[in-house]
């Protein structure tokens, strides 16, 4: 039986590797702009502690990883979305 080895990513925060499926992905795609774990093009992945996604520094880090400048509006959607996460850790599984 073969074993399929993990998908490892890096959460542009705290630059600790974690399973792609503990992870949230936050995707730019060309045509439909922003999305939350699914999607193709440029990624940056998150882990799920508070530290991270409330880092002060957390805006210009993902505008860095995702090469765009984000609107200030994208960040009021990225709080609501990682709440939902953390209500909800079984959403992007």
């Amino acid at each position: 039986m073969i074993r399929k080895t993990p998908v490892l990513r890096i959460c542009i925060s705290c630059r600790k590797t974690y399973d792609r499926k503990h992870l949230i992905k936050i995707t730019k795609d060309h045509k439909q702009g922003i999305m939350f774990q699914k999607g193709m093009g440029r990624s940056a992945y998150i882990c799920k502690s508070k530290k991270c996604y409330s880092d002060s520094k957390i805006k210009k880090k993902l505008q860095k990883a995702l090469k765009t400048s984000l609107e200030p509006e994208f960040f009021d959607i990225f709080e609501k979305e990682i709440t939902s996460y953390n209500d909800n850790p079984n959403k992007g599984i």
